[in-house]
């Protein structure tokens, strides 16, 4: 049965493992389409399509996950086909990547007064060239044994509620949005139930031009897909789905296309990029 993960990132952001690996991977694990969406960059998305030249069996969507501001909650956008050549979309990008630098800079202090000795010079390390993100500073966190797993970092201290959080620079959901489409993407509501208002949210999106939710995540119930399926029909979006692997923990996360996402998804994300001749590198 072909696999679908439309939600991959890479060491282009907070992942783990290169570009090249993640194709690698998703191809011995027998996908047919995937999407590499990291973090506020498209640094990555080059790289991979190289790698998946070598695996014709292998779709590659170019995408990114943009984060964004709500008072409340977390919300993130995914942008599928999204341009990943354009200069000016790469700046605002920039922009984007150097507040998630002040933001972990500030969280580093903010743990230091929490007696939690990490250096920055080390976070930057493990980031290597990537997006600086939250789970580096985690990785830097279990490294000197303040925690015993990344998720403990989360729960206890870099959570938008923790003691350490730091906000950051950030674009509304409804600018994301629009981003998205003014450089030919197709937008896409990531894991709607980290909005403390999923329902609300997803109408306003769609008159900005929202045109997919993301049905089928990890951890997701079938109580919780019959809802997002229910909106998804209610105004006209497409439903998609994936693992948001990132690669930090192998032993406890699902691994990519561990996450049963219908090929009907990509088939029509894919007929909605060809409807409105974006890009179709990787197809």
């Amino acid at each position: 049965m072909p696999k679908v993960d439309l939600h991959i990132h890479s060491n282009a952001s907070d992942g783990r493992f290169s570009p090249a690996e993640v194709v690698r991977q998703a191809a011995k694990n027998g996908l047919s389409v995937i999407a590499i969406t990291d973090h506020d960059t498209i640094d990555g998305i080059a790289s991979a399509l190289i790698t998946a030249k070598g695996f014709p069996r292998l779709k590659v969507i170019p995408g990114i996950e943009l984060s964004t501001d709500v008072p409340q909650g977390e919300v993130h956008i995914l942008g599928y086909f999204i341009d990943y050549t354009n200069h000016e979309f790469q700046a605002i990008l920039e922009g984007l990547r150097n507040s998630r630098i002040k933001r972990a800079q500030g969280m580093v202090a903010q743990l230091k007064q929490l007696d939690i000795q990490i250096d920055w010079e080390r976070v930057q390390e493990i980031a290597k060239e990537g997006s600086v993100g939250r789970p580096h500073i985690a990785q830097a966190m279990l490294e000197k044994g303040y925690i015993s797993s990344l998720k403990e970092a989360f729960d206890k201290y870099i959570s938008r509620d923790g003691p350490a959080y730091v906000e950051r620079e950030k674009m509304t959901p409804v600018e994301a949005v629009a981003l998205i489409i003014k450089f030919n993407g197709l937008p896409v509501l990531a894991h709607p139930f980290t909005s403390n208002n999923t329902k609300t949210l997803t109408a306003e999106l769609k008159i900005a031009g929202l045109v997919g939710i993301e049905t089928y995540y990890k951890d997701y119930t079938t109580d919780n897909i019959n809802e997002l399926i229910g909106l998804a029909d209610k105004y006209g979006l497409i439903t998609t789905g994936g693992t948001d692997y990132h690669g930090l923990e192998p032993a406890g996360e699902t691994i990519i296309g561990g996450v049963e996402v219908p090929m009907e998804s990509a088939e029509r994300l894919i007929t909605l990029a060809k409807d409105r001749a974006l890009n179709l590198t990787g197809l």
